[in-house]
């Protein structure tokens, strides 16, 4: 009876600190809206983002292609593996708050001397049979700053895994594209080179009518040549881009079933919204501000750990000489403590502990601003490529056109000796170029467009 004021005062000072929690609650840090975008206006609140994939892309095979990305790319398993493991950690926080429960049985056999003969002693047996009980207050907020703290680590790899998705999509699509545009390369160079074919041999024609010299025949053979090397390079591109994109879809290197450049017709709705979408949409900017918050929830248990703990502890059980009389009532057994432990001097453990928890934190903050910025930036980079493609596609058309002219009047001069014939081969070289060219300038605006869907956080819905 003596024991029941000690527990009284514990407990109620249990429910006074309760009331005095030293942990701080977490607030969102402020960001920086305004001019988040380079030239852009805040009053367009549609955003391309909030199409699906599948509305994005309108290539019937890239959009199987990154379904069976998005079903096998072993990146994305080990992401939602590790959010499986962030929930073990969070349902072990939430039991925290519950006491703990052991058992445990044990005998003892012994000897005891005699009162009267000290030559002489009997064996004693003792059987036990214990059920222990331990309990936590979380008197300064330790238990529920953990639990906030699991939780945020939780949501922070569910962000994760949509970053990578976000990301695999913007890699599938991206070497899909690189394909389709070697391909067209490819189409382009042999295509030049059966026309340096036809050229040798108009050369050769009119050599031997005295219209030009040995020097024209072998200059254009010479050019022949030089778009045929080409051909090997561009084929090795081929299949080291369909093996890259072959580990993506967590499948062994081979060959991409694909379309054609021509083909590809993203969707154009370039519309970026306003910044406050871009941080609510983009998974990398959330899982920064959720390993801040984690960050924070640590600084908060550190603190915690400059003030006393208090432990309840119960046990009970029965004891007894022998096995068949262990459950008797007399044999019932019982105790009940509570203890309050303050550290006093531990070597600087808490204040290095707090020190380290409030830099981390501190660094989890720069790193979010960083991320904002670069996000910000990285859309603003993508708009002006966008617009710088777009400024290409007619200048380059129009440049296409003359060369185009410019080859078959040079043919026709030369016939008639009205054109040397390194004017027949610097067109056709020009030409060449800049067919090649644009399908660069294709793949730009296609990647432009690409880039900008991922970079605001398009691909994980």
């Amino acid at each position: 009876m003596k024991k029941r004021p000690i527990i009284y005062f514990l407990l109620s000072l249990t429910i006074i600190a309760t009331s005095c929690s030293v942990t701080k609650p977490y607030k969102p840090p402020i960001v920086g809206k305004q001019d988040l975008y380079r030239d852009q206006s805040l009053t367009d609140t549609i955003n391309m983002v909030n199409l699906h994939w599948t509305e994005i892309f309108g290539d019937t095979l890239l959009e199987n292609i990154i379904q069976e990305g998005i079903d096998n790319n072993l990146d994305l398993k080990i992401a939602y593996s590790r959010i499986i493991q962030a929930q073990a950690y969070f349902d072990q926080s939430r039991l925290a708050f519950i006491p703990g429960l052991s058992a445990d049985v044990s005998t003892l056999n012994g000897k005891q001397s005699n009162n009267n003969n000290t030559t002489s002693s009997t064996s004693v047996h003792l059987y036990q049979l214990n059920v222990n009980a331990s309990w936590e207050a979380d008197l300064w907020g330790k238990l529920k700053s953990s639990k906030r703290a699991a939780l945020a680590s939780l949501l922070q790899s569910a962000a994760y895994s949509r970053t990578v998705q976000t990301k695999l999509v913007a890699n599938i699509a991206n070497y899909y594209y690189n394909l389709v545009a070697l391909d067209q390369e490819l189409k382009i160079t042999e295509e030049s080179v059966k026309n340096w074919i036809s050229t040798v041999n108009i050369m050769k024609a009119l050599k031997e009518a005295n219209v030009v010299t040995e020097a024209a025949v072998v200059q254009s053979e010479a050019s022949r040549y030089a778009a045929e090397v080409t051909i090997p390079d561009l084929k090795q591109l081929i299949k080291q881009t369909e093996n890259a994109l072959s580990i993506q879809l967590g499948r062994k290197p081979g060959q991409i079933i694909r379309g054609k450049l021509s083909e590809q017709e993203p969707g154009n709705l370039l519309h970026t919204g306003i910044p406050a979408q871009l941080l609510s949409n983009r998974p990398d900017v959330q899982e920064a501000e959720l390993n801040l918050r984690y960050n924070f929830e640590l600084t908060n248990i550190a603190r915690t750990y400059f003030y006393p703990t208090l432990v309840i502890s119960a046990s009970g059980g029965f004891s007894g000489s022998s096995v068949s009389n262990l459950f008797n009532p007399t044999s019932l057994i019982g105790s009940i403590a509570a203890g309050l432990v303050q550290p006093l001097f531990n070597h600087g453990i808490n204040k290095a502990r707090l020190k380290v928890a409030q830099e981390a934190q501190k660094q989890a903050l720069l790193t979010f601003q960083n991320i904002v910025l670069t996000a910000g930036q990285e859309v603003s980079d993508d708009m002006v490529s966008y617009q710088s493609t777009i400024e290409k596609t007619s200048l380059r058309d129009s440049q296409i056109v003359n060369l185009q002219k410019a080859v078959e009047y040079t043919q026709l001069l030369v016939r008639y000796s009205s054109a040397n014939y390194t004017e027949v081969l610097n067109a056709q070289q020009s030409l060449l170029s800049a067919q090649l060219n644009q399908v660069n300038d294709r793949l730009q605006q296609l990647q432009a467009i690409l880039n900008l869907y991922h970079d605001l956080g398009g691909g994980w819905k």
